[in-house]
């Protein structure tokens, strides 16, 4: 028996089940409900709100993502808890306006009572391992949903303060712990979801673009430009799944199963941050920027185009690098050149810029799968 068969008989799965894509369309609508808060107010003070809400939602998320893997929804009552666990996120994503507005009881209770539910659920049905594991950073997530609520309690800066708080306790505790947590990864499973969020995610952030210019003149430079932006999506969808999604799932599958915690904590855990935050911003970016009809874009506004399509490579290199993928520098150098196209829009027009993005960035994309076919590798798509 394999290692990864003998994972599977403890109560995890090879594959995402149905339910759990049903969650992450439930968790996506956080991510909906971010970009919706930024584009009206894109400040560099939203902005960071949105990466500090962002941040706390997601850990959590993440730790769902993990206790499935774990734990499948294969009985009645793990299926009911993660209903309930659904109706805890929703809760969330419906609490971010005030969130963002600096009042965030609602959020504050609703991430308190997800971080409760996650231990429950490992702990009543997970394994040995990870029964006991779950334990020792409980301390961790509780103690991080503690802050979360304190700043729902106050108002305005104060919030951050403690919610940064919490975001430091989340990203910098387990990073410094025993690459060995006592949870089991399942990469097939794992990868997929990681992948499922992802997809989703950017499919949205379409659909949000969309209801957003909903009442615009829908000439032919509308058009062009709506063209313009689909393709930016397109491109950040290649820039993970054309090679990046296999490779990183066949690198941790190298991994012998007790080594390979650490790496899937930072590259599909920290590395998903700028990953995701990067579709905010870019989603936000391109209906600001859209709805301009032509006009030259503000910073903010081409900052937010430019730069979300930057985080998104700089999430890339955190996870290429985490894994061993090859050339992680080819997507820092993507993320600077995302950078350099942010004064043409605000200098010309718009639709220069959006250019601008897909040609630059999209080159160092395709340069850099010119070097993979040419090593032998070789992905679904090619």
């Amino acid at each position: 028996m394999t290692e990864e068969a003998g994972a599977e008989e403890l109560g995890g799965q090879s594959s995402a089940s149905t339910l759990e894509l049903f969650f992450d369309l439930v968790f996506v609508f956080t991510i909906t409900q971010l970009t919706h808060a930024f584009s009206i107010d894109p400040t560099w003070g939203v902005a960071g709100e949105v990466a500090l809400i962002f941040s706390i939602t997601w850990w959590m998320y993440s730790g769902f993502m993990w206790l499935t893997n774990e734990v499948a929804p294969s009985t009645t009552g793990r299926r009911t808890l993660l209903l309930i666990g659904m109706f805890g996120f929703f809760a969330i994503a419906l609490a971010v306006p005030d969130a963002v507005s600096g009042r965030g009881l609602v959020f504050g209770w609703a991430f308190l009572g997800v971080t409760l539910l996650h231990a429950v659920m490992f702990r009543v049905a997970g394994g040995e391992s990870s029964s006991r594991a779950i334990l020792r950073i409980l301390p961790v997530n509780l103690g991080a949903a503690i802050l979360v609520l304190i700043g729902g309690y106050v108002h305005g800066a104060a919030a951050y303060v403690w919610w940064g708080a919490a975001v430091a306790v989340l990203l910098l505790l387990p990073a410094m712990s025993s690459a060995d947590t006592g949870f089991i990864v399942r990469p097939s499973h794992y990868c997929e979801r990681f992948g499922g969020v992802l997809i989703i995610a950017i499919g949205e952030s379409i659909v949000g673009v969309g209801a957003g210019l909903t009442g615009l003149s829908m000439d032919a430079r509308f058009f062009f430009e709506i063209g313009l932006g689909l393709s930016i999506c397109y491109v950040m969808w290649w820039a993970f799944f054309g090679t990046d999604d296999e490779h990183g799932q066949l690198a941790l599958e190298r991994l012998p199963v007790a080594s390979r915690n650490r790496p899937a904590l930072v590259a599909y855990g920290y590395g998903a941050v700028p990953m995701l935050l990067g579709i905010v911003f870019t989603a936000a970016g391109l209906g600001m920027t859209i709805a301009r009809a032509g006009d030259e874009a503000t910073w903010a506004q081409a900052t937010a185009l430019s730069g979300g399509v930057a985080l998104y490579m700089l999430g890339q290199t955190v996870f290429r690098s985490a894994l061993g993928l090859p050339r992680p520098w080819m997507r820092l150098l993507a993320a600077a050149v995302a950078l350099a196209t942010i004064p043409i829009g605000v200098v010309s027009d718009v639709w220069l810029q959006m250019v601008g993005i897909l040609v630059f960035v999209y080159a160092t994309i395709i340069a850099d799968d010119l070097l993979t076919f040419r090593s032998g590798e070789h992905g679904s798509y090619y």
